[in-house]
């Protein structure tokens, strides 16, 4: 019996790294029975959107049809199946049901890889403002925190956040064995073991492949992460597009450029939101505990670390300069980059339209010279025109 993996976040635990190294591999992995259905490598986003019918600024539009594709090429592998995108952690019980039926009579395995909340609450602060969002970290903590969640912002993060949630959605209606929780290592573990703790559920050799990724998610400190959020305040509404946005702020502001600052404070939480995300996170261990999902690392894991004593508030502003200069710089550098590669093509283009202008005239004065063997008052124009220019 063919056997799907079906790897449903959470976002921010090293999803994109995972997702970078199965779609690198996947010509490999075929080879040794294993199918990541992608050709390119938003794919399975692209049919995540699908299957849970979900706006996404237009590109709702392009994934039409995207699962079901995407299924049939499961169907149709007999072997081992890996679909894998964080979004589909907030599928609802209607679309897990849709999405299991749709890989026919494949034996279906669930994975969720989790971190603490601790680390889990600044991590999708700065990733919603990284997409645009303006919302201060006070703010985004208060609408978390709010039992009655009825927030946009407040729906996203526990339905992709709720572990125990998630795993009862998605798993309810197989067996414990076939629900696989990876815990991320906390800070300080041995470089890779993530990924080996991934290839254990996948079947594969962690060794074998070479983990070198491009397509990373980095984090920024606290005064970064704050001055795009400023950034965001004057650049939305229309007056960056969002393609622009996602290259100039997103990709070389925040992730090429900001997110290399080593010195700055780190995002974590005030020691309020630490008490209530170490209780919650409890409650959340013990009920996993009697669970019989295949853990993968520890639920230890999933509780925080002791508290942090040097939190620093990125909602009161630091008067850090330097961030200020070195997003500046990176603009005029890249302003300037992209100046010489236009007059480069300029150039380019000039040349080749006066390659062709003459071209033109070359093959005009060769059919010239060609009619006048034959045309008596060409030939004699042709003289004419010669001795005029002193030839």
């Amino acid at each position: 019996m063919s056997r799907v993996l079906v790897h449903v976040g959470a976002p921010k635990t090293g999803t994109t790294f995972i997702q970078d190294l199965l779609f690198q591999h996947r010509e490999s992995l075929a080879g040794k029975g294993i199918l990541y259905p992608a050709d390119r490598f938003d794919a399975h986003f692209l049919a995540a959107l699908d299957l849970m019918e979900l706006p996404w600024g237009g590109l709702e539009k392009q994934a039409s049809g995207a699962w079901d594709a995407l299924a049939a090429r499961v169907r149709e592998w007999q072997g081992t199946s890996i679909v894998s995108h964080e979004i589909l952690a907030r599928a609802t019980r209607g679309q897990v049901r849709r999405a299991v039926e749709s890989f026919g009579d494949a034996e279906v395995h669930i994975v969720f890889s989790a971190r603490d909340l601790v680390r889990q609450l600044p991590a999708e602060w700065q990733e919603n403002v990284k997409h645009r969002r303006t919302l201060t970290y006070s703010t985004f903590l208060k609408q978390v925190m709010d039992p009655a969640r009825n927030t946009e912002l407040a729906s996203w993060f526990w339905g992709v956040q709720e572990v125990p949630d998630i795993l009862a959605r998605w798993g309810d209606e197989l067996e414990p064995s076939q629900v696989h929780l990876v815990t991320v290592p906390p800070p300080g573990a041995a470089r890779g073991l993530l990924w080996e703790r991934f290839a254990s559920v996948f079947g594969l050799d962690a060794s074998a492949y070479e983990t070198d990724s491009e397509r990373v998610n980095p984090s920024m400190g606290a005064p970064e992460t704050d001055y795009i959020r400023r950034v965001n305040q004057r650049v939305n509404d229309g007056v960056l597009a969002n393609e622009h946005y996602r290259e100039f702020v997103r990709e070389l502001l925040a992730h090429r450029t900001l997110s290399q600052r080593t010195g700055s404070p780190r995002l974590s939480v005030p020691p309020d939101v630490w008490e209530w995300a170490t209780e919650l996170s409890q409650r959340w261990v013990g009920e996993l505990s009697t669970k019989g999902y295949d853990v993968v690392g520890s639920l230890e894991e999933l509780l925080p670390e002791s508290q942090p004593d040097d939190f620093v508030d990125p909602d009161v502003p630091l008067h850090d300069d330097e961030v200020g200069i070195e997003a500046t710089v990176t603009l005029l550098e890249e302003a300037a980059r992209l100046r010489r590669e236009n007059d480069r093509l300029e150039a380019e283009l000039a040349a080749a339209r006066e390659a062709e202008a003459l071209g033109t005239v070359g093959r005009f004065k060769r059919r010239v010279v060609r009619t006048s063997d034959t045309n008596v008052l060409l030939r004699g124009a042709l003289k004419g025109y010669r001795r005029a220019r002193g030839r």
